[in-house]
Parts: structure tokens; sequence; C-alpha cells
């Protein structure tokens, strides 16, 4: 474009200043070249505001729009999962795993000789007196519950990590 069409632009769509205004006003009346592509340009402006928009069909509007919708749906589920929070669970049940197959280890008779079972002795823990004076860890059906509780805890996080590697070489 060069700077008599910009000139005259900035003059139609009225974004050019009032001194600006006032010299192209007397260009025009003065010089033919400029009320030439004046009323060239005038007549194009005219037609520009006569062409009707078209419109996409309904059926589009409404896929995009739900894709739109879609799309925001997914947004708060991926951002209320705080990872730092999983990694803490996480950290704590190996920590509890980890004492209790280290206390494991220290309380395990070595000196037992040609026995096949190691003995280990578990810690003597008081209860509140509302309940039994039963020593729960003691009881085997529990630890055994508690241990499988906690290895299947770790294996669930295990295949989460294992997939979540997996997608990030795939993409």
């Amino acid at each position: 474009m060069n700077s008599i069409e910009e000139q005259l632009w900035n003059y139609i769509d009225g974004t050019s200043t009032p001194q600006e205004q006032q010299a192209i006003n007397v260009l025009i009346e003065t010089d033919e070249e400029y009320r030439h592509q004046y009323e060239e340009l005038l007549a194009l402006n005219a037609e520009f505001a006569s062409i009707e928009l078209e419109e996409p069909p309904m059926a589009f509007t409404y896929r995009v729009m739900e894709a739109i919708r879609t799309e925001e749906a997914m947004v708060p589920l991926k951002a209320s999962i705080n990872k730092n929070i999983i990694r803490g669970l996480f950290g704590v049940f190996a920590f509890i795993i980890a004492s209790v197959f280290i206390y494991a280890l220290f309380t395990i008779n070595w000196s037992a000789g040609s026995s096949h079972a190691a003995s280990f002795n578990l810690p003597d823990v008081k209860l509140p007196v509302s309940l039994p004076n039963k020593n729960i860890l003691r009881s085997t059906p529990v630890l055994k519950a508690f241990i499988f509780f906690d290895v299947v805890f770790g294996l669930f996080f295990f295949d989460a990590y294992l997939r979540k590697q997996r997608a990030a070489r795939q993409l």
C-alpha cells in the first residue's frame, strides 16, 4: 500500500488526527489523483459494508461448543489431583514397610541354630483400658492384612508409575 492509500483509509476510518483530516480534505478538493483514489476507496468500503457474512452451519457450531465444554470439564479433574500428596502417601507407606522390615531383621534370633523357622518378637503395645487386653500386633490376621494392604498399595503406585513412563515414551 502506498502512502496515499494509507492516508485515505485512515481518513475514511476516522483514525487520522484532525490536522491530517483537514490536510487530506484539502488534497481531495484540489488534487485529481487524491479525489479519484478517495472515490474508489469509498466505493470499496461501501461494498465491504454490504457484504453479508456467511455463518457456519448449526451442526458445526454445536460440535465446536461441545468440544470446548468437554475440554473445560476435564481440566478441573486434572487440576484437583495434587501429585505431591500422592508422593507423600507413597513415602509414608514405604517408610512404614521399610521400618517393619528392618525391625523384623534386627529382632530375628540369628543364633537359633538349625531351626527352619526364624523367630522374632514384636514389641508389647499397651492399648487403652476400654479395649480388650490383647496385643493387636501379635494377631496374625491383622498383621497379614496390614502387610497385604501395604503391598497392594505399593504395587498400585508402581503400576501407575510404569504406565506414566510408557505414556511419556509414546508421546
